[in-house]
């Protein structure tokens, strides 16, 4: 029997690459997309180009689109990666990021409940429902900043310390989330993502940071002489890069194992040995591409983190993943779909 998912978000970044692995991998495939993301139009295009997957064009946050798809499809599983996901844009229209990210995830999650679904329900949440770690005490090193005290980055028993709208809104759905396994045994789970990277990202200037700046790079290429970029803050800031494919792999593990690991949340991201900061991916884009990044630095944005690495052993032992991707290759990889893109030819120096 085919199994049938419902991705909704399911045109954007991460959920036009978990549809096309379920696709692959034989299932059915639902997406549920306003498609008012960069990009989401030309995801959709992409997957209408291999066939098996339907479209329906609809909004999380009207509950009557959200109960009268999923009472139709009766899906094994529903990924849900459907909302407002930069922080910037919170803090002008938080209103609009409530009702999205919570609004949004309590339909889904009344639907199942309701419907009495045993469907798995994965759901995208953020590092930022740790805030900015307060009380972590950080080295400040030429090109980083460092953590010494959690030397395989943070875990999932961090204090979580909502600040943002955005943390706010992405906290709270994180915590139903996890509310709903335990109160209505809905089969759920959550994944606080660090940095996700790779094809079929439209990035821009406040969301998608890898993508952006190899974008930067590419830009200095093609015109040596143009304005300086801009970075906010000092540069040294670290998270640990994830490529898609990888993220993707730890989705599809959580639905096969839902029954083990329902109601629980996990740091997903390319752990320690895949952090980055934003000086060291200057220094990566320079080599691979043979052009000088030049930029001028902003003031820090309100609550960004000075330091964020997911701890990922939880999702080792639970989930029997890791990532498989060197942070240099997923850069590569980038820097290839940006070019693909925009149209650039794809020789590397």
């Amino acid at each position: 029997m085919v199994k049938t998912a419902l991705v909704t978000g399911g045109c954007g970044f991460v959920g036009s690459n978990v549809a096309a692995r379920l696709r692959q991998d034989g299932w059915q495939v639902t997406l549920l997309d306003n498609l008012s993301r960069h990009g989401a139009a030309e995801n959709l295009q992409w997957l209408l180009k291999a066939g098996n997957i339907e479209f329906v064009h609809g909004d999380t946050r009207n509950a009557n689109d959200v109960d009268r798809l999923i009472e139709r499809l009766q899906p094994a599983a529903i990924f849900h990666l459907a909302g407002q996901v930069a922080m910037t844009t919170s803090m002008t229209d938080p209103r609009r990021d409530f009702e999205t990210n919570v609004v949004g995830s309590i339909n889904v999650l009344e639907s199942v409940r309701r419907q009495n679904l045993k469907a798995a329900v994965v759901y995208a949440s953020s590092n930022k429902v740790y805030g900015d770690l307060k009380g972590v005490v950080l080295d400040e090193e030429a090109l980083r900043y460092s953590l010494p005290s959690l030397p395989e980055g943070v875990d999932e028993n961090a204090p979580l310390d909502f600040q943002t709208p955005y943390g706010c809104s992405k906290g709270a759905a994180d915590q139903y989330m996890l509310d709903y396994a335990r109160a209505f045994g809905l089969n759920t789970v959550v994944f606080r993502h660090s940095t996700i990277f790779g094809g079929r990202q439209f990035a821009t200037f406040d969301q998608g940071w890898v993508g952006w700046f190899c974008q930067q790079a590419l830009a200095v290429k093609q015109d040596p002489k143009r304005e300086p970029f801009t970075i906010s803050g000092d540069g040294k800031q670290v998270r640990d890069l994830l490529f898609v494919d990888d993220a993707v792999s730890c989705y599809l593990a959580a639905a096969k194992r839902i029954e083990s690991v329902r109601g629980e949340a996990f740091n997903i991201g390319g752990g320690i040995a895949n952090s980055c900061s934003l000086l060291e991916l200057f220094e990566i884009l320079q080599r691979l591409t043979g052009v000088r990044l030049n930029y001028r630095r902003l003031p820090w944005r309100h609550s960004d983190q000075k330091f964020f690495v997911a701890d990922i052993s939880k999702a080792h032992r639970l989930l029997g993943w890791r990532p498989s991707l060197a942070k240099e290759e997923g850069i590569g990889l980038m820097l290839d779909w940006v070019r693909q893109s925009n149209g650039i030819p794809t020789a590397r120096v």
